[in-house]
């Protein structure tokens, strides 16, 4: 009597951010560069912590990458458009001009501005945060990406992450999100799009 041997299918959610993480290494070595920037945008649970996080982990160029997640920047529920443009202002041009950039993390639990956070002009940068990618923005980045998944999905991820503290926002801040990808058309700047199931 032969038993078949049980095979868990891979999660496709993570097969296919491997796979983006792996296109968007080799688009970073091809670079010239040796401190590109990558913008990273995408709606709500759409996966931009994930990828970025895993393309950390595999950065091609020597030495470190810097990472800032707007999360830490958007001045509370109603701050996506904020949130981008002291990212612009603070972070990408001081950046790309060769000059130090400061910014400062928000508190969301005091609903204020908190410690400072400085980003090193010489080094690769990593800005990932829905809205992120703007006609503005766009120049300022060496590769952007949008990332495209279901809103079901989305939203069963971004609920199982952040639970309760993020459910009474989700369509106040998927109203933001709508409006920024009407005015700013995030997928005709992007260098890269991934479709994440």
């Amino acid at each position: 009597m032969s038993s078949a041997h049980s095979r868990s299918s891979p999660d496709p959610v993570a097969v296919s951010l491997d796979a983006a993480v792996t296109d968007l290494v080799a688009a970073i070595t091809r670079t010239a560069a040796s401190n590109p920037v990558v913008l990273v945008d995408g709606r709500s649970g759409a996966g931009k912590t994930s990828l970025t996080r895993a393309l950390v982990t595999r950065w091609p160029l020597r030495g470190r990458v810097q990472l800032v997640a707007l999360d830490s920047i958007y001045p509370g529920w109603d701050g996506l458009d904020d949130g981008v443009e002291v990212a612009r202002e603070q972070i990408l041009v001081p950046h790309a001009r060769g000059m130090v950039g400061v910014w400062q993390r928000w508190d969301w639990e005091l609903q204020q501005p908190a410690e400072a956070h400085a980003v090193d002009p010489s080094l690769p940068l990593i800005v990932e945060g829905a809205g992120v990618l703007t006609p503005a923005t766009a120049r300022l980045g060496d590769i952007r990406v949008w990332l495209e998944s279901p809103d079901a999905s989305r939203r069963h991820r971004a609920l199982a992450r952040d639970g309760q503290t993020y459910a009474p926002h989700w369509e106040r801040w998927a109203r933001q999100e709508q409006r920024h990808i009407e005015r700013d058309e995030p997928t005709r700047h992007a260098t890269h799009v991934f479709r994440i199931p």
